[in-house]
């Protein structure tokens, strides 16, 4: 086995049961970065307090796909006034729909210190329909955040004016699509300069002509829903940013437009391959995922079906839900981690270019974990600041009507906490952490960030007919930590597709970490755009290593921790913020 694939611990389950002796003999230098005392990641759910009181106007009763599919949230600074804010997808009702809808989103401003106030109308967000996901850009490169919402029927494109004021620029900008909207994200796909926008869409249905029982694909066992299983899909969308402020679709042109017709769902950008180019991954429900390589001239190859990651570990079709990517083993490629429906693997996959794909699922303990839950938002964080990220996972049922299948997962379920034990192997701490001491709820999209600039990522999670949740972390841990803010000069203003690696030393020898900015991705939800890492017992980053958008690099040396650092591409730190003293 090569050297490399025996220091990331990490091996296909082929390996892992051929060669348990070697597995045994690469941990121990591994587990020897880990910190040798474990401090339990603890969160507290501050919604009510936090002001997170919006009702929805969704049924109760769920019978159809629209209604099922929930949507989701986003953390990002709307003023620029160093405050994360948030902002959620708003369900509406069949009946509301046909008179015009519900508004697509709620925005809660962050005031003063974990208070929020519910600024949509103010905002200027009152485009009504029904919402489903966010996907937060820059794409005017002003140095203001603007907001992309997909729905049903049509999405938005909000311009932001400053100041948390908001202009709907959708038609000027030939970005409403059609149909079924589901994920979205941007990236700087061909490297000009300007964020570009991917769409997937899921299933055509018609709010006019919905149908009942008897109906092709109406009924699951003995309950009265809609299934995705008697639909069509739609093409998906790629709007080039012109730089004008319009948008031009070249998903066709591109190789991305989705001709099977699958049905698209989570959407997220990475250079999985590492060439310096976004690469493209959409999670398709029932039917293959796409995996999507850049080719560096504005198009992109399908990897097609043979990819590990597209289909089953016996090449069967999957509900794929969402996806992230997350560095988990420090050894310079990126973790894949895909959620799924019931009865199906929570999975984790990692990128080489010798084995292309390769399944971790089972030698990262994921394979452990209960498959009769149903997964939505989920991705990676370093919850603990112990530079090692753990993932966490949303879940709930489609509807409350299948609780009365005793073998089926119930449709408030509990949120899924695996922390990462120094090895790329994960344990289920979710019992006591917190995250489910308040009653259950039927969550979809999931957003991370550090929400009061104290060095620990919090989390927002979207609940099916209510307000979101917002998570605050209050795990109490000595391990160091530091955010970076990119600001592009020749890239895009907000960096999308920047990659920091920080290097820190330890008893092992070094230690590299890598995360990219990336804008949407999880389950139709957007991330906090400030990089954070976790970094043990490391008081000095001896290497901050920037690949901007554009290609050019830069190397900043011996960066302290315990910092907040705003630094412009090829200007260096151009701004500090101190974080809170360590707890001890």
């Amino acid at each position: 086995m090569p050297a490399k694939r025996a220091r990331r611990f990490r091996m296909n389950r082929i390996h892992a049961i051929l060669a348990p002796a070697l597995i045994i003999s690469i941990a121990i230098p591994l587990l020897s970065q880990k910190p040798q005392v474990e401090q339990p990641i603890r969160f507290r759910d501050i919604s009510r307090e936090a002001g997170f009181t919006t009702t929805s106007a969704a049924p109760l009763e769920k019978k159809y796909l629209v209604e099922m599919m929930g949507g989701g949230v986003a953390l990002f600074d709307c003023d620029n006034d160093g405050k994360l804010d948030i902002l959620s997808t708003n369900e509406s009702s069949v009946d509301r729909y046909r008179n015009g809808g519900d508004l697509m989103v709620t925005l809660y401003h962050q005031n003063a210190s974990l208070h929020f106030s519910d600024v949509t109308v103010k905002s200027g967000l009152t485009v009504k329909g029904w919402g489903m996901g966010i996907a937060i850009a820059d794409y005017d490169n002003d140095g203001l955040p603007d907001i992309y919402v997909t729905g049903y029927g049509h999405n938005v494109l909000y311009h932001n004016l400053g100041g948390c004021k908001f202009d709907d620029v959708t038609e000027k900008a030939h970005v409403a699509g059609e149909g079924f909207s589901a994920g979205a994200a941007w990236a700087d796909y061909d490297r000009d300069g300007r964020p570009d926008l991917f769409v997937s869409r899921y299933v055509y249905t018609d709010l006019s002509h919905l149908p009942g029982p008897g109906s092709k694909g109406f009924g699951y066992r003995d309950v009265q829903i809609e299934q995705p299983v008697a639909h069509d899909g739609y093409t998906d969308l790629l709007y080039r940013n012109r730089g004008d402020g319009t948008f031009e679709e070249v998903a066709g042109k591109a190789g991305v437009s989705n001709p099977d017709h699958r049905l698209g769902m989570g959407v997220v950008w990475a250079d999985y391959d590492g060439d310096g180019w976004p690469d493209l991954f959409v999670t398709n429900d029932m039917s293959a995922n796409y995996v999507f390589r850049n080719k560096h001239d504005a198009t992109f190859d399908d990897l097609g079906v043979s990819a590990v990651v597209a289909l089953g570990e016996r090449g069967e079709t999957q509900g794929n839900m969402a996806a992230d990517f997350g560095d988990v083993a420090h050894d310079g490629t990126l973790g894949l981690l895909i959620t799924r429906y019931a009865h199906q693997p929570l999975s984790l996959y990692h990128y080489n270019a010798a084995e292309g794909f390769v399944d971790d699922t089972y030698l990262s303990g994921l394979e452990r974990v209960d498959r009769n839950m149903t997964r939505w938002g989920g991705g990676f964080a370093d919850l603990d600041n112990d530079g090692w990220n753990d993932i966490l996972v949303a879940n709930g049922n489609f509807t409350p009507l299948i609780d009365v299948i005793p073998t089926d997962p119930r449709y408030v379920e509990p949120i899924l906490l695996l922390r990462n034990k120094g090895n790329a192997k994960f344990a289920d701490v979710s019992e006591a952490s917190g995250l489910n001491n308040l009653p259950l709820q039927s969550r979809r999209g999931t957003a991370f960030g550090d929400i009061d600039n104290d060095g620990n990522i919090d989390v927002v999670t979207y609940n099916v007919g209510g307000p979101p949740s917002l998570f605050l972390n209050v795990t109490k841990t000595s391990n160091h930590r530091a955010l970076f803010r990119l600001v592009g000069t020749k890239s895009n203003k907000a960096a999308i597709g920047a990659r920091v690696t920080v290097t820190t030393t330890s008893a092992a020898g070094p230690v590299n970490r890598m995360d990219e900015v990336r804008a949407g991705g999880s389950y139709l939800s957007s991330n906090d755009q400030r990089l954070h890492f976790g970094l043990g017992e490391a008081t000095v980053m001896t290497s901050v290593h920037i690949r901007w958008p554009s290609g050019e690099t830069e190397e900043l040396k011996n960066v302290a921790a315990d910092a907040i650092y705003t630094i412009v591409e090829g200007q260096g730190i151009k701004d500090t913020v101190k974080l809170p003293a360590l707890s001890k």
